[in-house]
């Protein structure tokens, strides 16, 4: 390419990277001019109806929960845009890059704001799509195909368990508006479809933000670029399942259920997945396990319902967005900037890249917790929120004092060893510092995160207290964040996790090999899922050998084995009970015509003569024909007779032209007669016990009243044909057009075969 067309080309990546993060910017400050009102209690409801008869509106709903988790995902967001405009400026794919992420980002706001269930499903499922093209976005690597599609298989199976459990909460409370289902939360926690109901959503929120034993997923989905990376773990996908959980916190909250599901596996998923990034030596990886860590215990505070535990829950959630999205960020610049992400490897890097190392540190230093950053206040809080858990406060701090303590690590891993530990390594290119675009983000969530914490009344006011007050419904419960609240346990708790946490630190390259000799004993998750996934194609591939055999007559044989089945076992569960018909009225024409009937179709049945099948299925056509002359339909009875007459010639004719098949009518025919036998005993069965029952007349008198006035015609029947079910007409008329091309076409390509 020449010069000209390369400085044209940057000039459009250019505009094309900062377009975003204008749209973004500008998404942000308008959920900024919603803060007064928030903080004012009052809460924002718009929208339209999509299904009304369905119950099914396109609403959006703005409180204290939705509003501060729209500011960071288009706070966050406008950064991550600012960041990828020079991170992958350079990719041949920059612009479909910028076009996934932004659909990404419109996606999860549209989760957050929904006030419909259904319409959160479907933008849920926009996040799920988005994300498998994010993940896969490097689609030329087997790693970036794997993640995504695991992704994809594992959160799009628990979105269908939780659209199940939309549907019958709809049913329970008549209506899937969130906003009116929290209302009826005493209904819903007492009807019997309860535990159906949480088990289902809880399978969908779990699997979404990657809860034991579905953790797996999270870290390989790190083969995605980096912005996506810090985008999908601070503030979008993986936390709409968290967010899910918060705003149905009030309609399923204070049952034992819903206590021990949150707290079991919030637990377990925060200690196992903080195990695990303690372990780890890239960088990224490490902070993916961090991730996991924090949904964990954002779970597990939800369970609860005291005010330590909800506005630990709504302090965290913003600690850990903020400080995650910055290291995330930091880390794309060593990356970008060495040529690798080995904590092993790297060193010695505050002299070439100050401002990272700074940045990095003060990120780190908020999820370490150190005063007087935003990350110490949210500590304190997670402490005293677990002391206050109203069962086993002892097991949920020890298990939060576990996860802080290995979070401390992991902190000191990612931001101190890189920057201030020499190294005598070698790195593929000279260490610089990044652009301003890659630094800004990072620049202005690592200085949120101390600026919060010196001034924690910014957010107390404005962002945790309204989010408190939609979990609980009162903003008095809501505990006051604030740097210094006396010598207490969750103080003494917090001395205990720098001291733990440093230690840990100081051994962590000892302490490596024994975990990694520990686990490589134990079978993963993600082996066990690639096996399932093996298991589950083989499954599919014997089934499809054994159903699409490519035998016609197997196929119809299982069709109508089936509609039997489905026929009989409804009416045997159902009671289907009928009452015998009238013989009264019955004549000896009629009898006859009957016998007529019955007797065509048992030569068709015994016959080894294709044309005297196609005769014989004629004649019964024709005894059906008088059966309507005698209930006076002759139009219906003359459509009958010219189709009976049509298909035997036409088929006869064709059956000249076809070559000779080899029939084995004496080792199927028993089985077809008594299948052919089963489905017209229970058709007719069906038919006399529909005929016992009191003829429903709404549909008939409606179109007897508005046949002549609306449709101008006489013959009922004909009316809705060409009226009424026009369009229906229609296409069946177009499929008999599209068969009989077919059919001709396919006689064309036959030759007669020629007597032996």
């Amino acid at each position: 390419m020449d010069v000209p067309n390369q400085a044209a080309e940057w000039k459009t990546n250019i505009v094309a990277g900062l377009f975003p993060v204008f749209l973004s910017a500008l998404i942000f400050s308008w959920f900024l001019t919603f803060i007064p009102s928030v903080a004012d209690g009052v809460s924002t409801r718009f929208g339209i109806d999509w299904i009304p008869s369905l119950g099914i509106s396109l609403s959006f709903f703005i409180d204290g929960l939705s509003l501060t988790f729209a500011l960071l995902i288009s706070g966050i967001g406008t950064l991550v845009f600012l960041y990828s405009s020079s991170y992958i400026k350079n990719h041949h794919h920059f612009h479909r890059f910028l076009l996934y992420l932004f659909l990404f980002m419109l996606s999860m706001l549209g989760v957050v704001l929904a006030d419909n269930l259904i319409s959160l499903f479907v933008f849920w499922e926009l996040t799920t799509i988005t994300s498998y093209l994010l993940i896969g976005f490097s689609h030329e690597t087997h790693k970036g195909r794997h993640s995504a599609l695991q992704a994809l298989l594992i959160t799009g199976a628990g979105a269908l368990a939780m659209l199940a459990g939309f549907i019958l909460i709809g049913l329970t409370v008549n209506s899937f508006e969130l906003s009116e289902i929290i209302l009826e939360a005493d209904t819903l926690r007492a009807h019997e479809l309860y535990a159906p109901i949480l088990l289902l959503i809880l399978f969908g929120t779990f699997t979404k933000s990657a809860q034991f034993p579905f953790h797996f997923w999270l870290p390989n989905a790190m083969a995605a670029p980096t912005p996506v990376s810090s985008f999908l773990h601070s503030a979008t996908m993986v936390k709409a399942g968290v967010y899910l959980m918060a705003r149905l916190h009030p309609a399923f909250a204070g049952t034992d259920l819903w206590l021990w599901m949150l707290t079991i596996f919030g637990a377990t998923t925060a200690v196992i997945s903080s195990i695990l990034a303690f372990r780890q030596t890239d960088l990224k990886l490490a902070l993916a396990y961090t991730t996991l860590m924090a949904l964990g215990t954002l779970t597990l505070f939800l369970g609860q319902e005291s005010g330590y535990a909800m506005t630990a829950f709504a302090t965290f959630l913003i600690v850990h967005s903020l400080y995650k999205a910055a290291l995330f960020l930091v880390v794309g610049c060593v990356d970008n900037a060495t040529g690798t992400r080995d904590a092993n490897t790297l060193g010695g890097l505050a002299k070439a890249m100050p401002i990272t190392a700074i940045v990095a540190a003060l990120a780190a230093m908020s999820m370490a917790g150190f005063p007087p950053f935003l990350g110490f206040i949210g500590k304190e809080l997670k402490y005293a929120g677990a002391l206050g858990v109203a069962s086993e406060p002892i097991l949920v701090a020890g298990a939060v004092l576990v996860a802080n303590s290995l979070m401390f690590a992991v902190a000191a891993i990612v931001a101190f060893r890189p920057f201030w530990v020499s190294s005598k390594t070698t790195y593929p290119k000279q260490p610089q510092e990044a652009p301003f675009a890659m630094l800004a983000g990072p620049i202005i969530l690592a200085s949120l995160g101390i600026l919060f914490g010196i001034y924690p009344d910014i957010i107390e006011k404005t962002l945790v207290a309204p989010t408190v007050a939609s979990l609980l419904g009162n903003i008095e419960q809501s505990k006051e964040l604030k740097l210094w609240a006396g010598v207490n346990l969750p103080l003494i708790l917090s001395i205990c996790t720098v001291i733990l946490g440093l230690a840990l630190y100081l051994q962590h390259q000892k302490l490596r090999p024994a975990l990694d000799g520990i686990f490589a004993k134990l079978p993963t998750f993600d082996q066990g899922w690639d096996k399932f996934l093996l298991k589950f194609k083989d499954f599919a591939a014997w089934q499809t050998r054994v159903q699409q055999s490519g035998n016609l007559h197997q196929y119809m044989f299982v069709v109508f084995f089936v509609v039997f089945a489905s026929l009989a076992t409804t009416t045997a569960l159902k009671n289907a009970i009928f009452k015998p018909p009238d013989f009264s009225n019955v004549t000896w024409l009629g009898v006859g015509l009957v016998l007529l009937i019955i007797g065509a179709a048992i030569i068709t049945t015994v016959t080894a003569s294709r044309i005297t099948a196609m005769a014989t299925l004629g004649v019964l056509g024709i005894g059906v024909a008088i059966v309507f002359i005698g209930f006076s339909a002759p139009d219906v009875a003359i459509t009958q007779l010219l189709v009976e007459t049509l298909i035997v010639v036409l088929v006869a004719i064709a059956l000249l032209r076809l070559p000779n098949l080899e029939t084995e009518a004496g080792q199927r025919r028993p089985l077809d007669a008594i299948l052919a036998i089963s489905v017209g005993s229970i058709v007719t069965l069906i038919l006399l016990s529909v005929l016992s029952l009191p003829l429903d007349r709404r549909v008939t008198d409606f179109f007897e009243q508005a046949s002549w006035p609306e449709a101008f015609g006489r013959n009922i029947v004909n009316v809705i044909l060409v009226d009424f079910r026009a369009l229906d007409t229609f296409g069946e008329i177009a499929v008999i057009v599209i068969a009989a091309l077919s059919a001709y076409a396919l006689l064309r390509t036959t030759t007669p075969q020629s007597k032996k």
